[in-house]
């Protein structure tokens, strides 16, 4: 399953948001949107909703522009988690993860054997079996944000979309959430698209990343090409001390000044 932007621009009443934007989404990888705030990141995200208008260009799904998708068939094949949470607060985890399981789901029928074991292998995989009865609204913000993966993980898409998966969450509680998003990756190969924040995190969990600065994109490509000194401080303004993971040789820094402070 292919996920392609090409030449998609989008604007809100007379303010530009992103122009031309291509890009372009390898099967089985982890794919990175990252750029300062209002950049124009998550109106990328909302183009797949279409909660916003795409003013050019087209997105494509396997060579297809996605709005010729009816939406069952494509909740089947993309799997969409908003920033801002929807999910009722007063009902158990088991019951929001279940709601994955919808685009399969036959009109007036119960759940099948097989919906029921992806169900139960979905609450083990996200580490909330023991948290299946509980309430949503009784979780700690990271024990939510597991149950709303784990329901779109529960649709077994090809693409998972996240728009700022680790917001508002401690450090230990993001690290979790990205563990268990590459868990998701790799062992159910499912391609995932991602809008975060935090730089560092971004280049220590991602195979492919997109800068996005200016309405466009700034660069792009693999981990250890894209996140540099030079791009920090072109795209962010800040100087940092970089060095390099070891084994994983990927790239990571501490930021030291803004450029316009430097001395």
């Amino acid at each position: 399953m292919h996920l392609a932007f090409k030449k998609v621009s989008i604007r809100y009443g007379k303010k530009q948001i992103v122009r031309d934007i291509d890009i372009d989404l390898p099967k089985g990888k982890i794919v990175t949107l990252v750029g300062k705030n209002g950049s124009g990141k998550s109106s990328l995200i909302k183009g797949l909703t279409k909660s916003v208008d795409i003013e050019n260009g087209e997105i494509h799904l396997d060579g297809k522009p996605i709005d010729s998708f009816h939406r069952k068939d494509l909740a089947r094949k993309m799997a969409i988690l908003p920033q801002v949470p929807s999910a009722p607060l007063d009902i158990d985890v088991q019951s929001l993860v279940s709601y994955g399981r919808f685009p399969y789901k036959k009109f007036a029928r119960s759940y099948s054997r097989e919906d029921e074991a992806i169900i139960d292998e979905t609450l083990k995989m996200m580490h909330l079996d023991d948290l299946r009865f509980q309430k949503i609204m009784t979780l700690s913000g990271g024990e939510r944000q597991r149950a709303r993966i784990a329901m779109a993980v529960c649709q077994r898409p090809q693409i998972l979309v996240l728009d700022e998966p680790t917001t508002y969450l401690d450090i230990a509680y993001q690290l979790d959430i990205l563990n268990l998003i590459k868990r998701i990756n790799r062992e159910l190969n499912i391609t995932i698209f991602m809008v975060l924040h935090d730089l560092n995190l971004a280049a220590k969990y991602s195979d492919i990343i997109y800068v996005v600065d200016d309405q466009n994109i700034f660069s792009s490509g693999d981990v250890h090409q894209v996140v540099s000194e030079k791009m920090l401080e072109q795209v962010f303004g800040i100087d940092v001390a970089m060095w390099h993971d070891n084994p994983t040789g990927k790239p990571y820094f501490i930021p030291l000044r803004l450029t316009e402070c430097k001395n």
